[in-house]
C-alpha cells in the first residue's frame, strides 16, 4: 500500500440484501419507482424529461401527495430521479425541437414521451447489487442538487434580463462540493470510531469540525459566524439528502432562525435557548446505507476504506498486520469471520507462522495472534503444542493451553518469561489511548513489584525492543527509584546490543 494513500478506520457494513431493502424504501427512491410504473401508458414530457404541469398534478395525486403543500415539489423531485436513474426512458418526438413553422415551442410543450425504463425491472428482478448501483447513481444526482445554488436567485437574475453570474449569487460549486464531501467524510469517520454507529452528531459540532482550526483554543467571533453560516447551509443540504436515505436528520428548530425581510432586516428574532437541548440545533448521522455509499465514493477516490470481512479470504499475515489498527470490537468481528472460513487447526497454524519475526511490528502481530487465538476452538490444541519450544511463540502457546485448563503444560524458562514480558509491553508502546496508557502503567508497576531484581534480569533479554521497553518503563513507573533503575537497565541493554 502506498504510504501517502489516505486511510480510514474500518466500518461494519450491513449485508447487500439489507442495504438494497433500505435503498428501495428510501422515500425519494420509492416515489421514483412508483412514478416509473405509473408511466406505463406513456407520459408527455418537456425538454430534459421534466414532467409537464398537467401530468405533474396527476402524478402528485398518484403518490398520495395532493394534500401536501409541498406535494408538487416532492413529485417533481421523484420524477427527475426516475429520469436520471433510467427508471423511465424518454422517446423524443420528431421535429420536437421547433414547431412546424420553425417557431420556438412554448415552455410547457411536450417534446417527448416517458415510459418505464429497463432499470425499473431490476428493482424487482435484479440482484441487491443491481439495486444498489441504481440507487447510487440517484444518490449522486441528489448530492449535486444539495450543493446547487438557490434557484430563486438565478430566476431573479434571468428575469431581469441579465446573464448568469455565479459570483453575484455567492456560489462556488467546487467549494460547496468540497465542503459537503468533507462533512460526509467526518460523519463516516465518526460512524467508524463510535461504538454506537447510530449515534447522532450535533450540527454545530459537525460544522465546527470543518471550520475551526485544530490549533485554535477559543474560536473568534469571525470563526463562530462562519460556523453559523455553515450550519444553515448544512441544514438545507441535509434536508435534501435525507429523502434518498443517505442520512438520518433532525432539522434545526425554526424558532432558532431569524426571519429577515427583503432588505435583510430582522422581522422575527430567533428564540433564545432556555435549556441545554443541543438537538434543537440539528442532529445528523449517516444511515447504514449512507455509510456504504460514502465508502463506495472513497474507494473510487483512491482512499483505503476497509470494511469488516474484507480480510476473510486473505492470509494470516495480512490479518495480523491489519488488526492492530482496528478498534477492539471490529478486530474481534474481523477475526471471527476470518476463523469461520477455516478449520481451527489450520487457522492456528497459519496464525502462529505469521506471528514470527524480529521486525519492529512483530510484537504487534504476536499480540493480534494471541487475541485471535483466544477465539479458536480447542481443536487447535496440536498446533499450540507444536510451538511450545519456540522462543517467540512458546510463551503465548502456554497461555492459550493454560486458559483452557489443558494438562501437560511444561514450565517456561525464566528467559522465556522475560522475553514474553518484553514482547507484550513492546506491542503496547504506541498506545495513545489514555485508558490503554493507564493499563500499561499498572502492568509496569505490577511487574516490578512481583519480581525483585526485575531490571537486573530484563536488560539481558535478547529481544530487539528490550531497550525501548525499559526506557518506556522508566517514563511510566510512578516510583522514582524504580524509574531510575529502568533507565539504567535500558542503557545497559542498548550498550549490549550495539556492542
Amino acid at each position: 500500500m502506498s504510504a501517502d494513500r489516505p486511510t480510514m478506520p474500518p466500518v461494519r457494513l450491513h449485508s447487500e440484501a439489507e442495504l438494497a431493502r433500505d435503498a428501495l424504501s428510501a422515500p425519494l427512491m420509492a416515489r421514483a419507482a412508483k412514478l416509473a410504473r405509473w408511466a406505463e401508458g406513456g407520459v408527455p414530457v418537456g425538454v430534459g424529461g421534466e414532467i409537464l404541469h398537467e401530468s405533474l398534478a396527476a402524478a402528485t395525486e398518484h403518490l398520495g401527495l395532493a394534500g401536501d403543500e409541498d406535494g408538487l415539489a416532492y413529485t417533481a423531485e421523484a420524477w427527475q430521479l426516475a429520469v436520471d436513474t433510467g427508471l423511465v426512458e424518454i422517446a423524443e418526438e420528431e421535429e420536437a425541437e421547433d414547431g412546424a413553422d420553425g417557431a420556438e415551442l412554448p415552455d410547457d410543450a411536450a417534446v417527448g414521451t416517458a415510459t418505464p425504463g429497463d432499470e425499473l425491472a431490476l428493482l424487482t428482478s435484479g440482484s441487491p447489487q443491481d439495486i444498489l448501483d441504481i440507487w447510487l447513481g440517484g444518490m449522486e444526482t441528489v448530492l449535486a442538487d444539495a450543493v446547487a445554488p438557490d434557484l430563486s436567485d438565478i430566476a431573479d437574475q434571468l428575469a431581469e434580463g441579465g446573464d448568469l453570474d455565479l459570483d453575484a449569487i455567492d456560489w462556488n460549486p467546487e467549494e460547496e462540493a468540497e465542503l459537503l464531501d468533507g462533512i460526509l467524510g467526518n460523519l463516516y469517520l465518526l460512524s467508524a470510531l463510535n461504538e454506537s454507529p447510530d449515534q447522532d452528531v450535533p450540527l454545530p459540532a459537525l460544522a465546527a469540525s470543518m471550520i475551526v482550526p485544530d490549533d485554535m483554543d477559543e474560536p473568534t467571533d469571525d470563526i463562530l459566524e462562519e460556523v453559523s453560516e455553515a450550519m444553515l447551509r448544512l441544514d438545507d443540504q441535509f434536508r435534501v439528502l435525507e429523502p434518498i436515505g443517505l442520512v438520518a436528520y433532525r432539522p434545526v428548530d425554526e424558532a432558532l432562525i431569524e426571519e429577515l425581510d427583503e432588505d435583510g432586516e430582522t422581522v422575527s428574532a430567533a428564540q433564545p435557548l432556555d435549556d441545554e437541548d443541543v438537538s434543537r440545533y440539528g442532529m445528523v448521522r449517516l444511515t447504514p446505507l449512507g455509510v456504504w455509499a460514502v465508502r463506495a465514493r472513497m474507494l473510487d477516490a483512491g482512499v483505503h476504506a476497509p470494511a469488516v470481512g474484507d480480510l476473510t479470504d486473505k492470509g494470516a499475515d495480512v490479518l495480523l498486520e491489519a488488526l492492530p489498527e482496528y478498534p477492539e470490537a471490529l478486530a474481534q468481528a474481523e477475526s471471527e469471520q476470518w476463523l469461520a472460513a477455516r478449520t481451527p487447526l489450520d487457522a492456528a497454524r497459519d496464525l502462529l507462522a505469521a506471528a514470527r519475526g524480529d521486525d519492529e511490528r512483530a510484537p504487534l502481530r504476536r499480540l493480534a495472534a494471541q487475541q485471535t487465538l483466544s477465539l479458536v476452538a480447542p481443536d487447535a490444541e496440536p498446533a499450540l503444542r507444536e510451538v511450545l519450544d519456540d522462543r517467540q511463540l512458546g510463551g503465548l502457546a502456554r497461555v492459550w493451553l493454560a486458559e483452557r485448563g489443558l494438562p501437560g503444560i511444561p514450565e517456561p524458562s525464566q528467559d522465556m518469561i522475560f522475553w514474553l514480558t518484553v514482547d507484550t509491553i513492546a506491542a503496547q508502546l504506541d498506545s495513545v489511548d489514555e485508558e490503554a496508557a493507564a493499563e500499561l502503567r499498572d502492568l509496569v508497576q505490577g511487574l516490578t513489584e512481583q519480581h525483585s531484581g526485575f531490571f537486573d534480569a530484563a536488560w539481558r533479554v535478547d529481544h530487539p525492543a528490550t531497550a525501548d521497553v525499559l526506557e518506556a518503563m522508566g517514563r511510566l513507573h510512578p516510583d522514582k527509584k524504580a524509574a531510575k533503575e529502568a533507565r539504567k537497565a535500558a542503557f545497559k541493554a542498548r550498550s549490549r546490543r550495539s556492542g
